[in-house]
């Protein structure tokens, strides 16, 4: 009985042994990424002056991308995230993808849909449709690097500026 009862605590020791071990390799990963945050909203050309120039409300469920390319212009990342509540976004991924390095200054976050069916134009009001460099990031601790842009814009169909 009490073999028995040692070979059990030998076995959960080990188990726990494993998943410590495991969690510091997985602790030492996650340390090496790339947070993209920011906001997104409808900006209504259709208010008043200063509510169009102060007044821009969140969308919720609104969808963001960010693209990585390498130096030959071959995609490396690509991820996306929705919006909540409050119209932030946050996109988190590794520092490296499938074993390549992932260039900073070489992804762009660009909006991608909005649900809000009376605000779902994208404009380049802050570089959304065309997407956005990251480049000056806004937190940077050991093996995290944070960037934060925007916020980003949609408009009313109404508001789209034809092209001509």
């Amino acid at each position: 009985m009490a073999k028995s009862i040692l070979v059990a605590m030998t076995l959960v020791m080990g188990i726990l042994l494993c998943s410590v071990s495991a969690m510091k390799e997985d602790d030492q990963e996650m340390k090496k990424v790339i947070h993209v945050g920011g906001e997104i909203h409808c900006q209504d050309c259709t208010k008043d002056w200063n509510h169009w120039t102060k007044g821009s409300t969140p969308i919720k469920g609104a969808k963001v991308s960010v693209t990585c390319m390498d130096e030959r212009q071959r995609v490396v990342y690509y991820g996306s995230d929705m919006s909540d509540e409050a119209g932030r976004f946050n996109v988190i991924f590794g520092k490296y993808v499938h074993g390549k390095p992932v260039t900073d200054r070489l992804c762009k976050v660009r909006l991608v849909s909005s649900p809000d069916q009376a605000c779902n134009v994208a404009t380049d009001f802050a570089g959304g449709r065309s997407g956005v460099k990251l480049e000056h990031p806004t937190f940077v601790y050991r093996e995290i690097t944070k960037y934060t842009v925007g916020p980003l814009y949609y408009t009313p169909p109404m508001c789209e500026e034809p092209n001509i």
